[in-house]
């Protein structure tokens, strides 16, 4: 007897105990049962947001639990209670009702789990409905005893290619199963990664460098689970690779150079996340590392996506690769009539006060040349933080020094030009 055929028989002992005092103690127990349920589900939620703040991965392991406390915690007591009572009757409606409850932890953690396995999107709200509504439908067809008319019918459409058939019933089957472990692999990438960036004992990169290599993993992992359940023969691997090396080697060079100099840079660790750097002529904070590219975010709030191939063919400025201190030059000039060494004093005082300014090496003020307005000076300070960018820095010290030259009296010259005549001026003899 199949399993849709007991399905079936279930519910019309449920219908014969409608008429006899027998479906009232299976009433009892499955309220009885969905009340406790529902109670420690409440007191677990409670526990919860009582609860010091969490890391990610605690939340994740929380949130799932807190989906799952009620149809679990119910289902087990239904069984158990579904046990005890089968001793002297048919328990139809706590079978149906089992059956229910294990449908609802399977779509409420398939819906957990793209919720944090993708950003949110309309695509992702819309399949969220989709998997709810083809999950409950599921349920009433096999409840209803359909499953087996659906079935046959599903397996009679299709096609012949060579020696195998091909039917509607074996796509969706494969469908399911290879979205379902592509899922799984997924979700288990993101909870691992998540995992590794916490742990600050290992560098930046070695952790990104981890976290991408136990997704390749594990997507391959959920390939060769998949695959065997589709009825497709392993072997088959071998013509996919070679025709995967002969479409490297005409025209996805490029993505295939960029995904293997990701694991170069993670390797070497040239650049890290944090780090300050001018590729090209994007300069600013690396924010990003994938395994194809990596993010700069400039001091203005644009964000430049270059390829990982660029970083390892290219000359990269990195700004704090042995050493986070970063000398800042500020320029200015004063007029040939000022005392320099004042000058230099009170620059040198105003960067010195300044929080962003680092003692050691302490600031430093040099003449660099004799211009045709005045002096050129070179005010000269180091930075411990890179990333924060330098135009309000350079803000603040030339308004402090500013202030500073006025209530000295020391003058800032701004351009000028002497034009001298030279020569005789000739007089027409007709002029009397």
């Amino acid at each position: 007897m199949t399993a849709s055929a007991e399905i079936h028989g279930l519910l019309l002992d449920l219908w014969e105990d409608l008429h006899s005092i027998k479906i009232l103690w299976q009433v009892g127990v499955m309220l009885l049962c969905i009340g406790i349920g529902w109670f420690l589900a409440r007191r677990y939620n409670r526990r919860v947001h009582g609860h010091a703040p969490m890391d990610v991965t605690q939340a994740l392991g929380v949130g799932s639990l807190q989906r799952l406390m009620f149809p679990l915690s119910t289902l087990v007591m239904i069984t158990f209670s579904r046990t005890i009572l089968h001793y002297w009757q048919k328990t139809p409606l706590l079978d149906v009702a089992a059956t229910l409850l294990l449908a609802m932890a399977l779509v409420r953690m398939a819906i957990y789990a793209l919720r944090h396995t993708f950003a949110p999107s309309d695509w992702l709200r819309a399949s969220e409905r989709w998997i709810s509504w083809l999950a409950w439908i599921g349920v009433a067809i096999y409840l209803t005893g359909l499953w087996p008319p659906v079935r046959d019918t599903l397996n009679d459409i299709g096609f012949t290619a060579g020696k195998h058939q091909i039917s509607l019933l074996l796509v969706l089957q494969g469908t399911l199963s290879v979205v379902g472990t592509l899922l799984v692999a997924l979700w288990l990438g993101r909870l691992i990664e998540t995992r590794l960036m916490k742990a600050t004992t290992l560098q930046v990169n070695l952790r990104v460098m981890f976290a991408k290599l136990a997704q390749v993993l594990l997507l391959l992992a959920a390939l060769l689970i998949a695959l065997p359940a589709l009825g497709i023969d392993l072997t088959v691997l071998s013509v996919f690779g070679g025709m995967l090396g002969v479409g490297i080697g005409f025209g996805l060079q490029k993505i295939a150079a960029n995904y293997i100099s990701g694991f170069i840079i993670l390797l070497d660790r040239s650049v890290s996340i944090g780090d300050v750097v001018t590729i090209g002529e994007h300069s600013g904070t690396l924010t990003r590392m994938t395994a194809r590219y990596v993010v700069v975010r400039g001091m203005g709030g644009l964000e430049a996506i270059i390829p990982n191939e660029t970083i390892i063919t290219s000359t990269v400025v990195n700004h704090s690769f042995t050493d986070r201190k970063v000398r800042v030059a500020l320029p200015i000039q004063v007029s040939y009539a000022t005392d320099l060494d004042a000058a230099r004093k009170l620059m040198i005082e105003v960067a010195a006060a300044h929080p962003r300014v680092i003692a050691d090496p302490a600031p430093g003020a040099l003449i660099s040349g004799f211009a045709d307005s005045g002096i050129n000076l070179e005010l000269g300070v180091w930075i411990i933080d890179p990333d924060q960018g330098q135009a309000a820095l350079r803000s603040d010290l030339y308004g402090g020094i500013w202030q500073a030259f006025r209530r000295d009296g020391i003058e800032i010259p701004y351009p000028q030009r002497e034009i001298r005549v030279m020569g005789t001026v000739k007089t027409s003899p007709n002029i009397q």
